[in-house]
């Protein structure tokens, strides 16, 4: 008993269910469809979003097959990896008989003299006469051409582009190239992002997604940021002075805005977003309550300062954006804690947009912020994706393939002479696998050359 055959009968059907065009079709409706989806339905939003947006039960069913994140996730990867062994085997189940044809030292012309000649006509010299010119002429239109002498007539037989035969193949294999990428790309690369403080440097990023966090393997400083705004408030650039460190070493430095990123290590760094920070000192001003005298002081966040006339101590504590007093929004405020001499530690709010708003506490002095200095972080998204060359390999590979395929061909003719009546009889025959009514009229002007031709032409044009 054979038990071979039914592991190759498995492996028969295997290799027929990856060379079938149907499941080439299939796999390409689903990665459209997938695809439509994907577009459709915010990727990577916040789980409250979601949940807003199609309720707890959609949220967890559609998380489970991974569709807030579709193009990393295990089902589309198989899809493109399917797609990718599909092309691969329909492209190894058909190079035989392509490589047979390109490959071939033999000039087969055989059928093409079964077929209607695409052009013919008379002349009225001896096919001898005729024959070095003919050889001549078709040589300097199809470098692969043979004189083949048939009785007292003679036929040429030719041909040109035939290893444009593999374009079809180098296109598959271009598509193959491009989906191996965009796998490696998903398996390899990552999307993170981190917000830097100006002047601040960081070591890691956090992952897109996920609580985890990436070391880069070396440092990135926010040397300086910059925003400015339309009239309407909105902003309209942002710009990071960015400063790669290795050991503490500055090894690179560039200036980037959005759409611009700065690239290290196959990594880029792209201008996302910005925020403010709190602030790193802020101006206070003491005016007295019955000299109307003012006295301004700059501290930083933190410290403490003394009031004028030995009035005791505020010590700033931190920068509130939406500072509410008593129920009531009032903005961004500054607090911090006034110690006077005989008096308990008082707890106090500086709102920016109210000056005389400490005038209630009716102390002796009277605080309030008459300035700070704005910091603001920047926002990167940081992105690797070692796929990128490979898929951009895959597009030129495409361009080149898409033009042997669809814009050249294998040609092949046959110039068939003979003898008659005192004259000689010329049949053309051909055949092209691409552009075939752009290849009979170039027959038929070949055509219209030879008919041309003459010994005594040719005899002057050789001297």
């Amino acid at each position: 008993m054979n038990n071979n055959a039914p592991r190759k009968n498995r492996l028969d059907a295997l290799w027929g269910f990856f060379t079938s065009v149907r499941l080439t079709v299939v796999v390409l409706l689903l990665l459209a469809a997938t695809s439509v989806v994907g577009t459709l339905i915010p990727q990577n939003a916040s789980p409250q979003a979601y949940i807003q947006a199609y309720g707890e039960f959609a949220y967890r069913l559609l998380h489970v097959f991974n569709i807030f994140d579709m193009y990393y996730s295990w089902w589309f990867r198989s899809l493109i990896a399917i797609l990718a062994v599909n092309i691969t085997v329909c492209t190894i189940h058909r190079w035989p008989s392509i490589w047979r044809i390109v490959a071939s030292g033999k000039l087969r012309t055989a059928s093409l003299e079964k077929r209607r000649p695409l052009t013919e006509f008379s002349d009225r010299h001896d096919p001898r006469e005729l024959r070095e010119g003919y050889r001549a002429c078709i040589r300097r239109k199809f470098p692969r051409a043979r004189l083949l002498q048939e009785g007292k007539g003679f036929r040429v037989v030719a041909e040109r582009g035939r290893w444009t035969r593999l374009g079809v193949p180098a296109v598959h294999l271009s598509i193959v190239v491009i989906l191996a990428g965009a796998l490696i790309g998903s398996f390899f690369g990552f999307d993170g992002f981190v917000n830097i403080p100006e002047g601040g440097s960081v070591s890691q990023i956090r992952l897109r997604n996920s609580d985890a966090t990436l070391p880069l393997g070396f440092e990135v400083r926010c040397d300086d940021f910059d925003v400015s705004f339309y009239k309407s408030g909105s902003p309209k650039e942002f710009r990071s002075s960015l400063v790669i460190l290795e050991n503490g070493r500055k090894v690179l430095e560039k200036d980037i805005i959005v759409n611009d990123p700065l690239r290290y290590r196959g990594i880029n760094f792209f201008q996302s977003s910005y925020g403010p920070m709190p602030p790193k000192k802020i101006t206070l001003t003491f005016t007295s309550r019955d000299s109307g005298r003012t006295v301004r002081h700059q501290v930083a966040m933190g410290r403490s300062v003394a009031l004028p006339e030995g009035g005791g101590r505020f010590t700033v504590g931190e920068y509130r954006r939406d500072y509410r007093f008593r129920g009531v929004q009032v903005g961004a405020a500054v607090l911090g804690v006034l110690e006077r001499p005989g008096q308990a530690p008082a707890e106090i709010a500086l709102p920016l947009r109210f000056p005389t708003f400490d005038r209630m506490r009716k102390g002796d002095w009277i605080l309030s912020v008459a300035g700070l200095e704005e910091a603001y972080y920047t926002g990167l998204q940081v992105t690797r994706d070692p796929g990128v060359p490979v898929v951009y390999a895959g597009f030129v590979l495409l361009i080149l393939g898409c033009w042997v395929a669809f814009f050249m061909s294998h040609q092949k003719i046959v110039v068939d002479v003979r003898p008659s009546a005192h004259s000689s009889r010329v049949k053309i025959f051909g055949t092209a696998n691409r552009n075939r009514l752009g290849f009979e009229n170039k027959v038929r002007k070949l055509g219209a050359e030879l008919s041309r031709l003459s010994p005594e032409t040719q005899q002057g044009e050789s001297k």
